[in-house]
C-alpha cells in the first residue's frame, strides 16, 4: 500500500535529507515513523503525498507517485497535517468535509451520505455545522480525520496527530486511529501513542533507515533510542523503573 524504493532527496544542489530509503508497508499496517527533528520524517511524507519528488521510486497502492499520477493518488491518500489550522480552511467543518468531494465530482446527495457516515462514525454529528474558528484543538483535529475519511482513502498519513492536545483530546484521537482500519502511517515525537496505535515502527536518523521492526522491541530499547536522540515512552520508562 505504502512503498518507498531506494528514495534519496536533496533540495537544489544542498545536503542530502535522504539518503537510499526503501521500506514497504502492508494494507492494514498501522506504522509508526520515528527520529529526532531533522531526521527526514517529515520529507518522506512530503514525498508520499507528491509535494516533493526526489530519485528512487515512491509508490501508493501501486502508483507511482508523479506529477502525472497525482489525482489518482490523491484519490487513495489523505493526509493529516500536524496543523490543523493549515489543513481546515473552510468557515465550517461541513464545508471543509465536502469541498474535496464535490471537487471530485460526488452528487449533492451522495456528498451528504458520506459526511452523515463520517461524523456518526467518529461521534462528531454535533461539529457538523460548527465555525471551524470556534471549536477547540482536539475537536478541530477530530474534525480534520473526518475530513479525510470523507474521501474514503485507502492509505492515511499522519503527522503529529496528538500534538499540542491536552490529556482528554490526546485520548479521543488515539482512540479513534486505534479504530481506523485503513492502512496508515504516523510520525511522532509522541512515543507513547506511538506504542497505542503502530505494531510496527521505523526509525530513522541522518537520512537513513536506522531500525525497522516491532513497536514493542523497538521502543523498548533505550540504548537505541538514546543514541538517536530520543527517550523511552513514558509507560515503558515506568516499568524499568
Amino acid at each position: 500500500m505504502i512503498e518507498m524504493k531506494h528514495v534519496s532527496f536533496r533540495y537544489d544542489a544542498g545536503k542530502e535529507i535522504l539518503h537510499d530509503i526503501s521500506f514497504a508497508v502492508a494494507k492494514g499496517e498501522s506504522v509508526g515513523l520515528i527520529g529526532a527533528n531533522g531526521a527526514g520524517k517529515s520529507t518522506i511524507m512530503k514525498l508520499l503525498s507528491g509535494i516533493l519528488s526526489g530519485e528512487g521510486e515512491t509508490l501508493i497502492c501501486g502508483t507511482p507517485v508523479s506529477r502525472d499520477n497525482l489525482p489518482e493518488v490523491r484519490r487513495k491518500l489523505g493526509y493529516v497535517l500536524q496543523d490543523s489550522d493549515d489543513q481546515m480552511f473552510m468557515p465550517t467543518v461541513y464545508e471543509d468535509m465536502i469541498f474535496a468531494p464535490r471537487n471530485y465530482g460526488l452528487s449533492k446527495e451522495e456528498t451528504e451520505k458520506k459526511v452523515d457516515a463520517v461524523l456518526e462514525q467518529l461521534d462528531l454529528t454535533e461539529l457538523k455545522h460548527s465555525r471551524n474558528h470556534k471549536i477547540s484543538g482536539g475537536e478541530k483535529r477530530m474534525a480534520a480525520i473526518a475530513t479525510i475519511l470523507t474521501m474514503e482513502p485507502e492509505v492515511i498519513l499522519m503527522d503529529e496527530p496528538t500534538a499540542s492536545l491536552d490529556p482528554y483530546n490526546r485520548r479521543l484521537v488515539i482512540n479513534t486511529i486505534r479504530a481506523l482500519p485503513q492502512t496508515k502511517l504516523i510520525t511522532s515525537h509522541d512515543l507513547d501513542m506511538i506504542l497505542d496505535t503502530c505494531s510496527r515502527v521505523i526509525l530513522i536518523d541522518g537520512g537513513t533507515i536506522i531500525a525497522d521492526g516491532r513497536a514493542e522491541e523497538i521502543l523498548a530499547d533505550k540504548e537505541l533510542l538514546e543514541a538517536h536522540r530520543m527517550e523511552l515512552p513514558l509507560s515503558l520508562t515506568r516499568r524499568q523503573q
